[in-house]
Protein backbone atom coordinates (compact mmCIF):
# COMPACT_ATOMS: atom_id res chain seq x y z
CA UNK A 1 0.00 0.00 0.00
CA UNK A 2 1.30 3.18 -0.83
CA UNK A 3 1.61 5.81 2.32
CA UNK A 4 0.00 8.86 2.33
CA UNK A 5 0.47 11.30 4.83
CA UNK A 6 -1.49 14.24 6.22
CA UNK A 7 -4.94 15.04 4.77
CA UNK A 8 -4.44 13.78 1.98
CA UNK A 9 -5.17 10.56 3.31
CA UNK A 10 -8.60 10.96 3.76
CA UNK A 11 -8.90 11.90 0.71
CA UNK A 12 -7.55 8.85 -1.65
CA UNK A 13 -9.77 7.14 -3.64
CA UNK A 14 -10.11 3.77 -1.20
CA UNK A 15 -10.72 5.88 1.58
CA UNK A 16 -12.84 8.28 0.67
CA UNK A 17 -15.81 5.74 -1.02
CA UNK A 18 -14.75 3.30 1.58
CA UNK A 19 -16.31 5.81 4.29
CA UNK A 20 -18.97 7.34 2.16
CA UNK A 21 -20.96 3.71 2.68
CA UNK A 22 -20.66 4.76 6.70
CA UNK A 23 -22.34 8.04 5.11
CA UNK A 24 -24.78 6.49 3.24
CA UNK A 25 -25.52 3.37 6.03
CA UNK A 26 -26.17 6.29 8.86
CA UNK A 27 -28.40 7.90 7.32
CA UNK A 28 -30.99 4.50 7.75
CA UNK A 29 -29.41 4.25 11.08
CA UNK A 30 -30.71 7.54 12.26
CA UNK A 31 -33.58 8.23 9.92
CA UNK A 32 -35.51 4.82 10.52
CA UNK A 33 -33.77 3.30 13.36
CA UNK A 34 -33.86 6.14 15.87
CA UNK A 35 -36.06 8.53 14.52
CA UNK A 36 -38.37 8.50 12.09
CA UNK A 37 -39.93 4.74 12.82
CA UNK A 38 -40.08 5.04 16.26
CA UNK A 39 -41.99 8.14 16.09
CA UNK A 40 -44.16 6.37 13.48
CA UNK A 41 -44.43 3.15 16.19
CA UNK A 42 -45.52 5.89 18.47
CA UNK A 43 -48.10 7.54 16.07
CA UNK A 44 -49.94 4.41 15.38
CA UNK A 45 -49.21 2.35 18.77
CA UNK A 46 -49.18 5.34 21.26
CA UNK A 47 -51.35 7.96 22.78
CA UNK A 48 -51.24 8.15 26.35
CA UNK A 49 -49.08 7.50 29.60
CA UNK A 50 -49.82 3.74 29.14
CA UNK A 51 -49.99 3.31 25.06
CA UNK A 52 -46.27 4.99 25.23
CA UNK A 53 -45.58 2.04 26.79
CA UNK A 54 -46.76 -0.13 25.02
CA UNK A 55 -45.40 1.79 21.76
CA UNK A 56 -41.87 1.13 23.67
CA UNK A 57 -42.22 -2.59 23.90
CA UNK A 58 -43.15 -2.82 20.42
CA UNK A 59 -40.11 -0.76 19.58
CA UNK A 60 -38.07 -2.84 21.70
CA UNK A 61 -38.93 -6.25 20.92
CA UNK A 62 -38.55 -5.33 17.11
CA UNK A 63 -35.04 -4.33 17.37
CA UNK A 64 -34.55 -7.64 19.36
CA UNK A 65 -35.94 -10.12 17.05
CA UNK A 66 -34.01 -8.06 14.31
CA UNK A 67 -30.43 -8.90 16.36
CA UNK A 68 -31.74 -12.36 16.58
CA UNK A 69 -31.88 -13.08 13.14
CA UNK A 70 -27.87 -11.34 13.37
CA UNK A 71 -26.82 -13.38 15.88
CA UNK A 72 -27.99 -16.32 14.32
CA UNK A 73 -26.04 -15.39 10.90
CA UNK A 74 -23.05 -13.72 11.92
CA UNK A 75 -20.64 -16.26 12.34
CA UNK A 76 -21.24 -17.44 8.97
CA UNK A 77 -20.26 -13.97 7.47
CA UNK A 78 -16.99 -14.04 9.33
CA UNK A 79 -16.06 -17.49 7.20
CA UNK A 80 -17.06 -16.02 4.05
CA UNK A 81 -14.66 -13.13 4.45
CA UNK A 82 -11.82 -15.78 5.32
CA UNK A 83 -12.44 -18.01 2.54
CA UNK A 84 -13.39 -15.63 0.00
CA UNK A 85 -11.06 -12.54 0.66
CA UNK A 86 -13.41 -10.38 -0.64
CA UNK A 87 -15.71 -8.03 1.43
CA UNK A 88 -17.53 -5.04 -1.15
CA UNK A 89 -19.54 -7.61 -2.89
CA UNK A 90 -21.35 -8.66 0.84
CA UNK A 91 -21.16 -4.72 1.69
CA UNK A 92 -22.92 -4.13 -1.48
CA UNK A 93 -25.32 -6.88 -1.40
CA UNK A 94 -26.65 -6.44 1.82
CA UNK A 95 -27.21 -2.52 1.61
CA UNK A 96 -29.45 -3.20 -1.46
CA UNK A 97 -31.56 -5.67 0.60
CA UNK A 98 -32.00 -3.42 3.76
CA UNK A 99 -33.25 -0.21 0.94
CA UNK A 100 -35.38 -2.46 -0.68
CA UNK A 101 -36.83 -3.10 2.71
CA UNK A 102 -36.95 0.44 3.89
CA UNK A 103 -38.25 1.05 0.36
CA UNK A 104 -41.47 -1.47 0.66
CA UNK A 105 -41.86 -0.13 4.56
CA UNK A 106 -42.74 3.90 2.66
CA UNK A 107 -44.95 2.10 -0.07
CA UNK A 108 -46.88 -0.39 2.65
CA UNK A 109 -47.63 2.21 5.63
CA UNK A 110 -50.19 4.21 4.12
CA UNK A 111 -52.44 1.05 3.01
CA UNK A 112 -55.79 0.25 4.28
CA UNK A 113 -55.24 -3.65 5.21
CA UNK A 114 -57.74 -3.87 8.21
CA UNK A 115 -57.17 -4.62 11.57
CA UNK A 116 -54.88 -7.02 13.32
CA UNK A 117 -54.89 -7.03 17.11
CA UNK A 118 -56.98 -3.83 17.88
CA UNK A 119 -54.23 -2.21 15.14
CA UNK A 120 -53.46 -1.66 11.40
CA UNK A 121 -52.56 -4.53 9.98
CA UNK A 122 -50.58 -2.65 7.53
CA UNK A 123 -48.51 -1.74 10.77
CA UNK A 124 -48.03 -4.91 11.58
CA UNK A 125 -46.43 -5.37 8.10
CA UNK A 126 -44.35 -2.69 7.87
CA UNK A 127 -42.70 -3.47 11.57
CA UNK A 128 -42.33 -6.70 9.82
CA UNK A 129 -40.18 -5.14 6.97
CA UNK A 130 -38.20 -2.89 9.58
CA UNK A 131 -36.98 -6.21 10.83
CA UNK A 132 -35.89 -7.29 7.48
CA UNK A 133 -34.34 -3.79 6.74
CA UNK A 134 -32.34 -3.77 9.85
CA UNK A 135 -31.27 -7.06 9.74
CA UNK A 136 -29.64 -6.23 6.20
CA UNK A 137 -28.39 -2.79 7.37
CA UNK A 138 -26.52 -4.71 10.22
CA UNK A 139 -25.11 -7.57 8.46
CA UNK A 140 -23.55 -4.93 6.02
CA UNK A 141 -21.49 -3.42 8.90
CA UNK A 142 -19.79 -6.99 9.70
CA UNK A 143 -18.22 -6.80 6.30
CA UNK A 144 -17.62 -3.13 6.22
CA UNK A 145 -15.64 -3.21 9.27
CA UNK A 146 -13.53 -5.72 8.18
CA UNK A 147 -12.37 -4.15 5.06
CA UNK A 148 -10.55 -0.88 7.13
CA UNK A 149 -7.22 -3.48 7.37
CA UNK A 150 -7.39 -3.11 3.76
CA UNK A 151 -7.32 0.71 3.25
CA UNK A 152 -4.85 1.54 6.13
CA UNK A 153 -1.59 0.51 8.06
CA UNK A 154 -1.31 -0.43 11.69
CA UNK A 155 -0.72 3.20 11.94
CA UNK A 156 -3.24 4.98 10.24
CA UNK A 157 -5.94 2.49 11.30
CA UNK A 158 -7.12 4.23 14.17
CA UNK A 159 -7.56 7.72 12.61
CA UNK A 160 -9.29 6.37 9.39
CA UNK A 161 -11.35 4.43 11.73
CA UNK A 162 -12.34 7.84 12.99
CA UNK A 163 -12.89 9.63 9.65
CA UNK A 164 -15.18 6.84 8.79
CA UNK A 165 -17.34 7.41 11.78
CA UNK A 166 -17.52 10.80 11.51
CA UNK A 167 -18.31 11.38 7.64
CA UNK A 168 -21.13 8.86 9.25
CA UNK A 169 -22.29 10.72 11.02
CA UNK A 170 -22.16 14.20 8.86
CA UNK A 171 -24.62 11.71 6.89
CA UNK A 172 -27.76 12.21 9.24
CA UNK A 173 -27.41 16.15 8.47
CA UNK A 174 -28.06 15.00 5.07
CA UNK A 175 -30.76 12.20 6.14
CA UNK A 176 -32.66 14.74 8.38
CA UNK A 177 -33.31 16.67 4.71
CA UNK A 178 -36.42 14.14 4.51
CA UNK A 179 -38.11 16.07 7.45
CA UNK A 180 -39.90 18.52 5.45
CA UNK A 181 -41.28 15.86 3.67
CA UNK A 182 -42.89 14.71 6.28
CA UNK A 183 -46.43 16.12 6.30
CA UNK A 184 -49.24 16.39 9.63
CA UNK A 185 -47.33 13.95 11.87
CA UNK A 186 -47.23 11.15 8.95
CA UNK A 187 -43.73 9.77 10.28
CA UNK A 188 -43.42 7.16 7.40
CA UNK A 189 -43.45 9.46 4.54
CA UNK A 190 -40.10 9.47 5.57
CA UNK A 191 -39.20 5.87 4.52
CA UNK A 192 -39.20 6.29 1.00
CA UNK A 193 -36.77 8.89 0.49
CA UNK A 194 -34.40 7.30 3.60
CA UNK A 195 -34.53 4.47 1.22
CA UNK A 196 -33.18 6.56 -1.94
CA UNK A 197 -30.91 8.56 0.14
CA UNK A 198 -28.99 5.44 1.24
CA UNK A 199 -28.68 4.29 -2.22
CA UNK A 200 -27.58 7.07 -3.82
CA UNK A 201 -24.74 7.59 -1.21
CA UNK A 202 -24.06 3.84 -1.74
CA UNK A 203 -23.15 4.13 -5.34
CA UNK A 204 -19.75 5.31 -4.64
CA UNK A 205 -18.52 2.07 -2.84
CA UNK A 206 -20.31 0.18 -6.01
CA UNK A 207 -18.69 2.14 -8.73
CA UNK A 208 -15.50 3.17 -6.99
CA UNK A 209 -14.13 1.01 -4.42
CA UNK A 210 -11.67 -1.22 -6.33
CA UNK A 211 -10.71 -4.23 -4.01
CA UNK A 212 -7.99 -6.16 -3.77
CA UNK A 213 -8.92 -9.37 -1.99
CA UNK A 214 -7.35 -10.23 0.34
CA UNK A 215 -6.03 -13.60 2.23
CA UNK A 216 -7.76 -17.05 1.35
CA UNK A 217 -8.47 -20.03 3.31
CA UNK A 218 -9.29 -23.39 1.66
CA UNK A 219 -13.10 -23.80 0.56
CA UNK A 220 -14.93 -25.40 3.93
CA UNK A 221 -18.56 -26.46 3.69
CA UNK A 222 -21.43 -23.76 4.69
CA UNK A 223 -22.47 -23.89 7.84
CA UNK A 224 -18.65 -24.11 8.90
CA UNK A 225 -18.78 -20.61 10.76
CA UNK A 226 -21.02 -22.66 13.59
CA UNK A 227 -18.16 -25.30 13.85
CA UNK A 228 -14.99 -22.06 13.90
CA UNK A 229 -17.33 -20.20 16.90
CA UNK A 230 -17.09 -23.02 19.19
CA UNK A 231 -13.55 -23.96 17.86
CA UNK A 232 -12.50 -20.52 18.67
CA UNK A 233 -14.94 -20.84 21.79
CA UNK A 234 -12.52 -24.03 23.38
CA UNK A 235 -9.58 -21.80 22.16
CA UNK A 236 -10.63 -19.40 24.77
CA UNK A 237 -7.63 -19.99 26.72
CA UNK A 238 -5.14 -18.89 24.27
CA UNK A 239 -7.51 -15.67 23.20
CA UNK A 240 -8.39 -14.31 26.44
CA UNK A 241 -7.85 -10.72 25.55
CA UNK A 242 -10.38 -10.71 23.07
CA UNK A 243 -13.01 -12.96 24.82
CA UNK A 244 -13.10 -10.38 27.68
CA UNK A 245 -12.74 -7.78 25.17
CA UNK A 246 -15.94 -9.52 23.31
CA UNK A 247 -17.59 -9.70 27.11
CA UNK A 248 -17.02 -6.11 27.85
CA UNK A 249 -18.29 -5.14 24.64
CA UNK A 250 -21.38 -6.85 25.02
CA UNK A 251 -22.19 -4.62 27.56
CA UNK A 252 -21.65 -1.90 26.89
CA UNK A 253 -23.20 -1.98 23.19
CA UNK A 254 -26.29 -3.33 24.87
CA UNK A 255 -26.60 -0.02 26.50
CA UNK A 256 -25.94 1.75 23.00
CA UNK A 257 -27.66 -0.38 21.10
CA UNK A 258 -30.94 -0.08 23.30
CA UNK A 259 -30.59 4.12 24.14
CA UNK A 260 -30.46 4.80 20.56
CA UNK A 261 -33.47 2.41 19.36
CA UNK A 262 -35.73 4.13 22.32
CA UNK A 263 -34.14 7.81 22.58
CA UNK A 264 -36.87 9.35 20.11
CA UNK A 265 -39.76 7.49 22.05
CA UNK A 266 -38.31 8.18 25.61
CA UNK A 267 -37.36 12.26 24.66
CA UNK A 268 -41.14 12.64 23.62
CA UNK A 269 -43.30 11.01 25.81
CA UNK A 270 -40.97 11.35 29.29
CA UNK A 271 -39.18 14.30 28.44
CA UNK A 272 -41.49 16.24 26.69
CA UNK A 273 -39.78 16.64 23.50
CA UNK A 274 -41.96 17.76 20.65
CA UNK A 275 -40.59 15.98 17.23
CA UNK A 276 -39.18 19.29 16.33
CA UNK A 277 -37.27 19.88 19.68
CA UNK A 278 -36.14 15.93 19.65
CA UNK A 279 -35.24 16.45 15.86
CA UNK A 280 -33.07 19.62 17.06
CA UNK A 281 -31.50 17.72 19.97
CA UNK A 282 -30.74 14.72 17.61
CA UNK A 283 -28.42 17.45 15.11
CA UNK A 284 -26.73 18.08 18.48
CA UNK A 285 -25.80 14.86 19.35
CA UNK A 286 -24.89 14.15 15.65
CA UNK A 287 -22.35 17.05 16.06
CA UNK A 288 -21.12 15.48 19.36
CA UNK A 289 -20.69 12.14 17.72
CA UNK A 290 -18.68 13.60 14.63
CA UNK A 291 -16.30 15.44 17.40
CA UNK A 292 -16.25 12.43 19.56
CA UNK A 293 -15.38 10.05 16.88
CA UNK A 294 -12.51 11.71 15.33
CA UNK A 295 -10.65 13.38 18.55
CA UNK A 296 -11.25 9.66 20.00
CA UNK A 297 -9.55 8.46 16.72
CA UNK A 298 -6.31 10.71 18.07
CA UNK A 299 -6.91 9.39 21.88
CA UNK A 300 -6.48 6.01 20.82
CA UNK A 301 -3.55 5.93 19.14
CA UNK A 302 -2.24 8.00 21.46
CA UNK A 303 -3.10 5.86 24.92
CA UNK A 304 -4.09 2.95 23.13
CA UNK A 305 -7.77 1.38 22.51
CA UNK A 306 -7.82 -0.53 25.48
CA UNK A 307 -7.97 2.95 27.63
CA UNK A 308 -9.93 4.61 24.54
CA UNK A 309 -12.34 2.18 25.27
CA UNK A 310 -12.91 2.30 28.96
CA UNK A 311 -12.96 6.47 29.04
CA UNK A 312 -16.17 5.97 26.25
CA UNK A 313 -17.71 3.36 28.91
CA UNK A 314 -17.27 6.52 31.42
CA UNK A 315 -19.04 9.00 29.57
CA UNK A 316 -21.59 6.41 28.31
CA UNK A 317 -22.42 5.90 32.12
CA UNK A 318 -22.95 9.34 33.32
CA UNK A 319 -24.73 10.49 30.49
CA UNK A 320 -27.20 7.07 30.94
CA UNK A 321 -27.13 8.50 34.73
CA UNK A 322 -28.21 12.13 33.53
CA UNK A 323 -31.10 10.93 31.15
CA UNK A 324 -32.68 8.59 33.49
CA UNK A 325 -33.19 11.39 36.07
CA UNK A 326 -33.73 14.03 33.93
CA UNK A 327 -36.56 16.37 34.58
CA UNK A 328 -36.51 18.82 31.85
CA UNK A 329 -34.91 19.48 28.87
CA UNK A 330 -31.95 21.22 29.81
CA UNK A 331 -31.27 17.86 31.79
CA UNK A 332 -31.42 16.08 28.19
CA UNK A 333 -29.56 17.95 25.91
CA UNK A 334 -26.70 17.52 28.10
CA UNK A 335 -27.95 13.78 28.07
CA UNK A 336 -27.50 13.79 24.39
CA UNK A 337 -24.50 15.18 23.75
CA UNK A 338 -22.57 13.45 26.15
CA UNK A 339 -24.31 9.80 24.49
CA UNK A 340 -23.40 11.27 21.35
CA UNK A 341 -19.67 11.82 22.16
CA UNK A 342 -19.94 7.89 23.43
CA UNK A 343 -21.95 6.51 20.38
CA UNK A 344 -19.57 7.96 18.15
CA UNK A 345 -16.42 7.24 19.74
CA UNK A 346 -17.46 3.20 20.77
CA UNK A 347 -17.09 2.48 16.77
CA UNK A 348 -13.98 4.41 16.64
CA UNK A 349 -12.14 2.34 19.54
CA UNK A 350 -13.54 -1.47 19.36
CA UNK A 351 -12.72 -1.64 15.64
CA UNK A 352 -9.13 -0.67 16.56
CA UNK A 353 -9.20 -3.33 19.36
CA UNK A 354 -10.38 -5.90 18.08
CA UNK A 355 -8.13 -5.22 14.97
CA UNK A 356 -5.35 -5.00 17.49
CA UNK A 357 -6.12 -8.17 19.67
CA UNK A 358 -6.85 -10.46 16.59
CA UNK A 359 -4.39 -12.53 14.60
CA UNK A 360 -4.12 -11.60 10.93
CA UNK A 361 -5.22 -14.97 9.77
CA UNK A 362 -8.43 -15.61 11.97
CA UNK A 363 -9.81 -11.63 11.72
CA UNK A 364 -12.79 -12.35 9.67
CA UNK A 365 -13.74 -14.75 11.99
CA UNK A 366 -13.15 -12.55 15.27
CA UNK A 367 -14.84 -9.84 13.44
CA UNK A 368 -17.70 -11.92 12.88
CA UNK A 369 -17.35 -12.86 16.87
CA UNK A 370 -17.77 -8.88 17.53
CA UNK A 371 -21.08 -8.90 16.05
CA UNK A 372 -21.93 -11.79 17.44
CA UNK A 373 -20.95 -10.28 20.89
CA UNK A 374 -22.64 -6.93 19.84
CA UNK A 375 -25.45 -8.22 18.48
CA UNK A 376 -26.07 -10.99 21.41
CA UNK A 377 -26.55 -7.60 23.42
CA UNK A 378 -29.03 -6.13 21.47
CA UNK A 379 -31.33 -8.79 21.62
CA UNK A 380 -31.12 -8.49 25.45
CA UNK A 381 -30.91 -4.89 26.30
CA UNK A 382 -34.71 -4.51 24.17
CA UNK A 383 -35.79 -7.29 25.48
CA UNK A 384 -35.07 -6.46 28.85
CA UNK A 385 -36.24 -2.73 28.49
CA UNK A 386 -39.38 -3.36 26.95
CA UNK A 387 -39.94 -5.98 29.21
CA UNK A 388 -39.98 -3.69 31.80
CA UNK A 389 -42.03 -1.26 30.29
CA UNK A 390 -44.45 -3.81 29.95
CA UNK A 391 -44.65 -5.07 33.32
CA UNK A 392 -44.76 -1.47 34.48
CA UNK A 393 -46.79 0.26 31.85
CA UNK A 394 -50.09 1.24 34.94
CA UNK A 395 -47.45 3.23 36.49
CA UNK A 396 -46.72 5.41 33.08
CA UNK A 397 -43.24 7.13 32.96
CA UNK A 398 -42.03 5.25 35.81
CA UNK A 399 -41.49 2.31 33.91
CA UNK A 400 -39.35 3.70 30.60
CA UNK A 401 -37.09 5.39 33.84
CA UNK A 402 -36.70 1.77 35.15
CA UNK A 403 -35.77 0.96 31.95
CA UNK A 404 -33.24 3.20 30.93
CA UNK A 405 -31.79 3.03 34.44
CA UNK A 406 -31.31 -0.65 33.92
CA UNK A 407 -28.78 0.08 31.12
CA UNK A 408 -26.30 1.92 33.18
CA UNK A 409 -26.00 -1.56 34.87
CA UNK A 410 -24.63 -3.11 31.78
CA UNK A 411 -21.89 -0.49 31.43
CA UNK A 412 -21.13 -1.09 35.03
CA UNK A 413 -20.39 -4.63 35.05
CA UNK A 414 -18.86 -3.67 31.47
CA UNK A 415 -16.13 -1.43 32.71
CA UNK A 416 -15.38 -3.76 36.09
CA UNK A 417 -14.60 -6.48 33.25
CA UNK A 418 -12.63 -4.08 31.31
CA UNK A 419 -9.84 -4.12 33.98
CA UNK A 420 -9.65 -7.93 33.68
CA UNK A 421 -8.28 -7.48 30.09
CA UNK A 422 -4.23 -7.87 30.14
CA UNK A 423 -2.36 -4.95 28.83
Amino acid sequence: MQKTHGWKLFFTLPVLSWALYDFANTIFSSNITTIFFPFYVQEVAGGNERLDQMASTFLSYANAVSSLFLVIFSPLFGVWIDRSGRKKHYVIAFALAAIFFTALMGLIAPQNFGQFGGLPAAFAVVVLLFVAAKFFYQSSLIFYDAMLPDIGTKDTMSVLSGFGVAVGYMGTLVGLAVYPLVSDGNYADAFLPTAILFFLFTLPMLFLYKETPGPTQEKRPFFAGYRDVWETFQDMKQYRAIFLFMIVYFFINDAIATAIAMMAVYAKAIVGFTSGEFILLYLVSTVSSIIGSFIFGYITRAAGAKKAVFYVGLILFVALLLGTFAMNRPMFWVTGSLFGVALGAVWVTSRIFIIELSPENKRGQFFGLFAFSGKLSAIVGPLMYGTITLLLADYGDIASRAALSSLMIFVLIGLIIHRKIPA
